[in-house]
């Protein structure tokens, strides 16, 4: 396991609890805007900060203290020992929340079929079909519809989330993320920060930007399709 790094107290990543965050190491997209570029570009076990024994410590430390893990990156499922991780996490009887791109639907329905997780917030880049052009050439967008659908029938909790930035977002490619969604609990439209970005060059000749007004514009054209959409 590659931890990248250990937030100790978040109010903010798990919906309705005080957690930490466990960033693992590495992820198969390289979004220029991604906003955790150490982590999407990956490190090495030797140059990992965080040893698995001081994460178990910690935790083991702080139960009187947290409600619930945040498993984030990077991308989770492509490390090899997550389902070992949540298995660990969830003895120590803390709820456990995956961030995840979707890309990798059979690990999420691995750990969803064993109740490994118990919240589940899965970026949405763009419409599916237009990840190989935008995202990666050789992801399927079925995977990534196949991970929406799993999540939706199977996750006890969960969110969607798309962040706001051009050319990956516009009012059509909302509407279609919406309609594929149709029904789910939470659509959460992000806010693009320019700041600390994997690729910053991407940006430099690009109108890339949201205003406050047009993502109000943009949760108009989701909230029907959802239960509950909003901006952060």
């Amino acid at each position: 396991m590659v931890f990248g790094g250990l937030q100790k107290n978040s109010l903010i990543d798990y919906p309705g609890k005080l957690s930490c965050v466990l960033f693992l190491s590495g992820c198969n997209f390289k979004c220029p805007y991604c906003h955790n570029p150490d982590l999407a570009v990956g490190c090495s076990p030797c140059n990992s900060s965080v040893e698995e024994n001081q994460v178990f410590d910690f935790l083991d430390n702080r139960k009187a203290f947290l409600d619930g893990v945040v498993i984030s990156g990077g991308e989770p499922t492509l490390q090899k020992d997550l389902v070992s991780l949540c298995e660990k996490i969830k003895l120590m009887n803390y709820p456990v929340k995956l961030d995840t791109n979707g890309s990798r639907p059979q690990v999420i329905r691995e750990l969803l079929k064993v109740g490994l997780v118990d919240y589940i917030a899965m970026d949405i880049k763009t419409d599916p079909i237009g990840y190989p052009s935008l995202i990666k050439n050789n992801c399927e967008p079925k995977s990534i519809i196949s991970s929406i659908r799993t999540i939706m029938e199977y996750s006890p909790a969960y969110e969607f989330r798309t962040t706001c930035v051009k050319p990956f977002v516009t009012p059509t490619i909302i509407e279609n993320i919406s309609q594929l969604i149709s029904g789910a609990n939470l659509f959460v439209l992000q806010q693009f920060n320019e700041t600390e970005v994997l690729e910053p060059g991407f940006f430099k000749t690009r109108d890339s930007f949201y205003s406050n007004d047009e993502l109000d514009h943009l949760k108009s054209i989701a909230s029907p399709w959802v239960k509950e959409c909003y901006v952060r």
